[in-house]
């Protein structure tokens, strides 16, 4: 049964303190909460019955904590006062969103760890959880990314759209006349025939149906009326002197601006051939005289029903067109940023130069070196897992960090220090579960002396000096794990002396995990062999750039991000 609620034209605002349109909330938090007692009642009888092994338990728990703030946010945002008086439903959608997304993740983990650890038994109600969860995102967002509209400024229909709330971006779309007021929600409709009483039997009939009806007597007086105002509906006779049925289909066909509105055309019976022919033109459909009243009203509504679905998504198509430019146009102001954290080339004792290309607009690598005192040099790159704009902020807070040593009681001298103060304080359960590696050392002047540590980072490679017996390469690597992935991580650092002439390389994986067009992705050992060769040995870091995009391709797959320091 079609939603007549939908057909009717919006209301006027309410007044101050006064409910919005007419929601069965009490339905829709019945609706909400079933998955949520899933998700609860499952936690609880896992937890109960003790299947879950001990160091699990605290995940489970937290499945069981978002479960309840789910409930206590329904309880919160969906009573009458609440919701009808929200206005900012990007910030309610994040909140709602944001427990269930914790959720699945959890979900997600302790399935992997139950395969892992041979638990199978409560795989399948950890995939209840789950399910529960994604069912419950499946039913917030038909409730919230198209609610019944809200006026908003300058007499629109304000509609927050899922591509809005996706990309966190607010802006209004302009729904089609019918829909603001300009003509009744049911269709204005323009009615052309040159017979006086059928027009009028027609025009009557359409009107007591509720639809806002025009009339033309003939096809000139209907196209000077669809160029003054929109229509979302024309019934176009096709016997008519003058300018016929034809005739004017296949001028309102062609004008850019007139092609959308659809046609039904009115025809007896014996005129099928010449309905085939407007059907070819581009009619919607056609109506038989005398009309069948049930006919009538079908095909009318079914097309209206079409109009309002193609005028919704050209909206929609305008809409997301403004949206990608404006994001476009963030996103390059984002890159510009992170281009300029990256630190200004040296000359000197210690040169540097650096290539940085990330595979998307923002990409999940950063890196830097700067003097920490007159003796000690720091040098770093890390790389977050991921690409885009999560990737991005995650990337610019570490490197911030490392930049202005922000990290109490931490001495930015030491290397294994500094990986463990970063740990603790970008766990992945605080950074929506992303981490990321870090290669971080720090070079004495006074002995040549260079400490590094490595949190599963790609080792660095130390080139000694050119020489004509020997082309020295020294992977730089220690043992330890990304950072944010485990609370008890630890670190530990190596030294050793840096010849003078000897030149040091750090780099993200994707300098060297590029496809290659056999399929087969380029990997650490051929890399490091690779140094064998003179030609590779000695380029430089915009040149390794462009020998990788002559092997994999213009755009890389993962971000591409290198240092090359020389210490004479």
């Amino acid at each position: 049964m079609k939603d007549e609620s939908r057909r009717t034209a919006p209301p006027d605002p309410p007044p101050t303190g006064a409910p919005g349109p007419k929601i069965d909330l009490s339905r829709m938090r019945h609706e909400l909460r079933t998955p949520i007692n899933h998700i609860m009642g499952y936690s609880e009888l896992l937890l109960e019955e003790g299947r879950i092994p001990e160091g699990h338990r605290d995940d489970l728990q937290r499945i069981h904590a978002g479960g309840r703030e789910l409930q206590v946010l329904i309880g919160r945002y969906f009573d009458e006062e609440q919701f009808f008086g929200q206005r900012d439903l990007h910030q309610l959608y994040h909140e709602l969103r944001t427990p269930v997304n914790h959720i699945i993740g959890y979900s997600d983990l302790l399935i992997e760890q139950a395969s892992d650890a041979q638990a199978q038994a409560v795989v399948p109600d950890l995939l209840r959880i789950r399910d529960a969860a994604a069912g419950w995102l499946a039913l917030m967002e038909a409730y919230l990314v198209e609610p019944t509209p809200t006026p908003g400024s300058n007499g629109l229909v304000q509609t927050p759209k899922t591509i809005a709330l996706n990309l966190g971006f607010t802006f209004q779309v302009p729904e089609p006349r019918s829909a603001l007021g300009t003509f009744r929600d049911e269709g204005a409709i323009l009615v052309v025939d040159d017979d006086p009483s059928s027009r009028e039997m027609l025009v009557r009939r359409l009107r007591h149906s509720g639809y806002t009806v025009s009339s033309a007597a003939n096809g000139l007086e209907a196209l000077t009326m669809l160029r003054a105002q929109s229509f979302d509906l024309v019934l176009l006779d096709m016997i008519m002197p003058g300018l016929d049925g034809f005739q004017v289909l296949g001028k309102l066909k062609s004008d850019p601006s007139l092609r959308s509105t659809p046609v039904i055309m009115l025809s007896a019976l014996d005129e099928e051939n010449g309905i085939a022919r407007c059907i070819e033109l581009g009619a919607e459909d056609y109506l038989s005289k005398p009309f069948n009243a049930v006919f009538l009203r079908a095909r009318i509504g079914a097309c209206l029903e079409r109009k309002r679905l193609q005028d919704r998504e050209r909206a929609m198509h305008n809409a997301l067109e403004l949206s990608q430019r404006h994001l476009a146009a963030e996103l390059a102001k984002a890159a510009g940023y992170v281009r300029s954290l990256l630190p200004p080339p040296l000359h000197g004792d210690i040169a540097t130069e650096w290539c940085f290309q990330p595979s998307e607009a923002l990409g999940g690598d950063a890196f830097g070196h700067h003097w920490i005192d007159p003796q000690h040099f720091a040098i770093y790159l890390l790389d977050v897992c991921g690409h885009g704009v999560g990737a991005a902020l995650l990337s610019v807070s570490a490197l911030n960090t490392l930049r202005t040593q922000t990290l109490p009681d931490v001495d930015f001298r030491q290397p294994s220090a500094v990986l463990s103060a970063m740990n603790r304080a970008f766990r992945m359960e605080d950074q929506n579960f992303l981490y990321f590696t870090l290669w971080y050392a720090v070079y004495r002047v006074s002995d040549r002396q260079l400490t590094f540590a490595d949190g599963g980072h790609p080792p660095a490679l130390l080139l000694g000096p050119e020489s004509a017996d020997t082309t020295q390469v020294i992977p730089l690597k220690t043992p330890g794990p990304a950072i944010g992935c485990l609370d008890d991580a630890t670190y530990s650092a190596t030294s050793l002396v840096i010849d003078p002439g000897s030149r040091l390389l750090v780099f993200s994986d994707g300098v060297f995990e590029i496809f290659k067009p056999d399929g087969s992705v380029g990997g650490w050992t051929e890399f490091l062999l690779s140094f064998s060769q003179p030609g590779i040995r000695a380029l430089r870091p915009t040149e390794r750039l462009a020998n990788a995009r002559a092997i994999g391709g213009e755009t890389l797959p993962d971000d591409f991000s290198l240092i090359e320091l020389n210490f004479r």
